[in-house]
């Protein structure tokens, strides 16, 4: 339903002039590029009930907590100096990019505080669970 929706806007528009378009959508070539960009952003649920209390539960045992007054969970790295924690951050960049799902994080030298939410549903969802286990993946290479 919401990719549809989108499609709709995109359509109506791509019927503006093309310098708003550029403006609005970053330079697309033509509608049927619009549309596929559109086509490429999912729809996600946000986590709730026994999925939320499983995924929370989980996430926890690997040192992940909620954040308060925020649907949103965090963890804090320890690296062993700030190049060490710039890789980690440079292959979790990639990795959060193929899943067109950021991190929101802060770097000082080695230390690294990572927070997961997902501002498309508002709040915790299954993209949030699984790049946080990517991550912590990552650190145990």
């Amino acid at each position: 339903m919401l990719a549809r929706v989108a499609i709709i806007i995109v359509t109506v528009l791509s019927m503006l002039t093309s310098r708003t378009v550029h403006g609005l959508l970053g330079r697309p070539r033509n509608l049927q590029a619009v549309r596929l960009a559109a086509s490429k952003r999912r729809a996600v649920a946000k986590l709730d009930g026994e999925e939320r209390h499983t995924a929370l539960n989980k996430l926890a045992q690997s040192g992940w907590a909620e954040v308060k007054g925020r649907d949103a969970v965090t963890k804090k790295y320890q690296f062993k100096d700030f190049v060490e924690a710039f890789g980690f951050m440079t292959r979790a960049a990639i990795i959060a990019e193929k899943m067109n799902h950021h991190p929101e994080w802060f770097n000082v030298y080695s230390t690294l505080e990572v927070t997961l939410s997902t501002h498309d549903c508002g709040g915790l969802s299954s993209l949030d669970v699984t790049l946080a286990a990517k991550m912590d993946e990552l650190v145990a290479k």
